[in-house]
């Protein structure tokens, strides 16, 4: 009998009672000696597959050296924590002991949690979408002991999936040269260089903003007019998007622009991809309307849609774009945070098994929770009797914000905004002693980055303390955890860093010191800024084609090194470290990083115009080249209070330093009060105006140059 049940035969008198306790604790053990090499990875994802019956290795030289030795095709499997279709596939097959039994059988079978190998998904997801399939996760992708992919696809059903990997085995027995032959020819073209994939020529490119406009309304013709975002389902929030819009707008004046980022904004906070009761976003909405999410909740998005939501507000002043911004600050810092100040990465769609269970409600339920506030909380939620979504639940959505809907009411918007807290706080309470959602508690550097620099752009607009304070607890948790000597470390859990850097997290951690250095006028930040880009530019800089590699060249060597051009959901590493380059040449007086930033811009420029969609962020960057920025310095005790004077109105196109007295960075340099009071220089291209006293008069210099700042 297992260990586990010894004492019990003494202090269980009934025979029945020991036999059942015996064979739970057998159970038990069973389940424990039931585990894979996934038991001892630190991945959320990972570890939810560590008691499959599939023998499982973790991404590594293991796993090739196996398939090497017994000459076997290598399954690689990617998903992530978050991912409802790969708890499918998991549930369907890999639990399934006859799928499972065909796996181990025929192949070395790998699992890989994309958040934390991105470089490994991106060569794989290449070599599918080469193979003309449309990526997604799960992926899964059949390789040769030497990791090049011959056959690749998403989710597959449990028949159709073992049916699949027989016909491969048997290939792979009787016509392997076959497959090594296609395997070739997939391997030549992920080891193509982004020149010779995307003609890339920066020599001779110059842009206009007539060219900058023709892009925007190429692009605008795919917009949905009606609802916000693109004219398609599902729909994906895309911050750097509508961020380069706001500022195609400062440059432009274009109206339409800074509609549609209103349209889209509006339509997101009103839809059910936003927590109404919460905070916080989902990662997308699979129907036009920005009703149904996909209800997994990401870092990445939040921390990006902060910047977005607060930098609306600066522009507009709208009360909703405020209270976006407070909310999902309070659901990051309620459900996101760790003991040592690093965020969380995900929080799942599922929980009992079902999508979105945690978040949704029967009429019943608000009827029995709110009382005699259900009836008007449930018009403006449009809550249904049988439910607006699946089984008779509700997804809370609306359509009016709290001005409109007191009017409706017949009472203040004081008064609704009151009664809505009440409603929310008793919903809140009730939802807590539900189920919740799985955690991924893995912390990964470049997501930190984006929720760091969403923090502290809220900070900046909105002036709020504890953003300062969280902000600053998060940016001391990458300087002391994710940090060793002169490099980033990947991910982070249980008190252990592990992994590389990749340049999304050089890159994202180097943008969000430079903005934590404008908030805070702390030259550390701007010097920990300077050191990680000198290590990018030693490590990931490729010459020839003025592009930086996705990986360190110190890093694990892999089939092909990859670089990043396309902004996705979150922005392509290189148009962020062309972005830092561009700010870190204005404030470190660095002629080398901006004539760089300037080349790396060149290279993608005619492609960036051709597909702004997605080359945003690049696009984002031709703003600030194409009118002047300003670079303003503020020497004086008042320094703080100004900058945060100087934020409260919109214009991104600017550099801030700051000193109470002297400094080693160059804009401050020979800045000094006049006359004992606090004073300004606004400076363009090092040739600085006369040095003014109040805030006021710095802008008036400003708008004397460009008929972009909005009040």
């Amino acid at each position: 009998m297992p260990s586990f049940s010894v004492g019990f035969e003494e202090t269980v008198a009934n025979p029945c009672a020991r036999r059942t306790l015996n064979w739970v604790f057998y159970r038990l053990n069973l389940t424990a000696m039931l585990t894979n090499r996934l038991a001892q990875e630190t991945s959320s994802y990972l570890l939810q597959h560590a008691h499959n019956p599939v023998d499982w290795y973790p991404w590594g030289a293991e796993a090739l050296e196996k398939a090497r030795q017994e000459d076997k095709p290598v399954i690689v499997s990617i998903g992530y924590s978050a991912c409802h279709w790969c708890h499918v596939m998991e549930r369907e097959s890999f639990e399934n002991e006859q799928v499972a039994s065909i796996m181990n059988q025929h192949f070395v079978c790998v699992k890989v949690d994309r958040e934390e190998r991105p470089d490994v998904d991106a060569i794989y997801m290449d070599a599918v979408q080469a193979m003309g399939v449309q990526g997604g996760w799960p992926l899964n992708v059949i390789l040769t002991p030497e990791a090049k992919p011959f056959y690749g696809g998403t989710y597959f059903p449990p028949r159709q999936w073992a049916n699949l990997l027989m016909q491969i085995a048997e290939a792979y027995g009787q016509h392997k040269d076959q497959l090594l032959e296609s395997a070739e020819k997939f391997t030549e073209h992920l080891s193509m260089s982004e020149s010779e994939k995307y003609g890339l020529q920066g020599d001779d490119f110059r842009v206009s903003i007539d060219d900058l406009r023709s892009g925007f309304n190429r692009m605008a013709q795919s917009f949905d007019q009606e609802k916000g975002g693109m004219n398609r389902a599902p729909k994906f929030p895309m911050p750097s998007m509508y961020l380069f819009m706001l500022r195609y707008y400062v440059l432009t004046q274009d109206q339409p622009a800074l509609e549609q980022v209103q349209r889209t904004l509006n339509g997101m906070a009103f839809g059910g991809i936003y927590d109404q009761i919460g905070g916080g976003f989902a990662r997308y909405s699979v129907d036009a309307e920005w009703f149904a999410p996909h209800f997994e909740k990401m870092l990445y998005d939040n921390g990006q849609l902060i910047s977005l939501y607060a930098e609306a507000y600066n522009l507009t002043r709208s009360p909703l774009y405020q209270d976006v911004v407070y909310q999902t600050i309070d659901f990051v810092e309620r459900e996101m945070v760790n003991e040592e100040g690093g965020f969380y990465s995900a929080l799942d769609a599922d929980s009992e098994g079902e999508e979105g269970k945690f978040y949704v409600w029967t009429k019943a339920e608000l009827d029995e929770l709110l009382g005699a506030d259900s009836a008007w909380f449930c018009e403006y939620y449009h809550v249904k009797e049988e439910g607006n979504w699946e089984h008779g639940r509700n997804i809370l959505y609306r359509t009016k914000d709290e001005a409109a809907f007191a009017e409706l009411q017949g009472i203040s918007e004081t008064e609704v905004r009151m009664k809505l807290h009440s409603a929310h706080s008793t919903l809140m309470q009730a939802r807590a002693q539900r189920v919740r959602p799985g955690l991924d508690d893995k912390v990964l550097c470049s997501w930190n980055a984006l929720m760091l620099k969403g923090i502290i752009d809220a900070y900046r607009v909105f002036g709020e303390r504890r953003f300062l304070k969280l902000a600053l607890q998060n940016a001391a948790f990458i300087q002391q955890r994710m940090r060793s000597g002169e490099r980033l470390w990947r991910t982070y859990k249980n008190g252990r860093a592990s992994l590389s850097g990749y340049l999304e997290d050089y890159a994202l951690v180097i943008d969000a010191f430079i903005h934590l250095y404008q908030a805070t006028f702390d030259e550390s930040w701007l010097d920990e800024a300077n050191q990680l880009t000198q290590y990018v530019i030693r490590n990931f800089y490729d010459e020839k084609e003025a592009l930086f590699f996705f990986t360190d060249a110190e890093g694990e060597a892999l089939i092909a090194r990859k670089k990043e051009t396309f902004d996705n959901v979150i922005p392509a590493s290189n148009s962020v470290m062309a972005t830092n380059l561009y700010w870190l040449g204005l404030l470190l007086d660095k002629p080398k990083y901006t004539e760089l930033s300037v080349k790396m811009l060149a290279q993608v420029g005619k492609l960036t115009l051709a597909n702004l969609q997605y080359t945003s962020h690049w696009a984002s960057l031709m703003t600030y080249q194409l009118s002047p920025t300003a670079e303003i310095a503020i020497v004086g005790e008042d320094y703080l209070d100004f900058r945060q004077q100087l934020d409260e109105v919109y214009y991104p196109n600017k550099v801030l330093v700051g000193t109470a007295e002297e400094s080693e960075i160059p804009l401050l340099q020979d800045r000094f009060t006049q006359g004992g009071k606090t004073t300004v220089y606004v400076c363009y291209n090092k040739a600085c105006q006369l040095p003014v006293f109040r805030v006021e008069d710095a802008l008036k210099q400003i708008r004397g140059r460009t008929e972009g700042l909005t009040e």
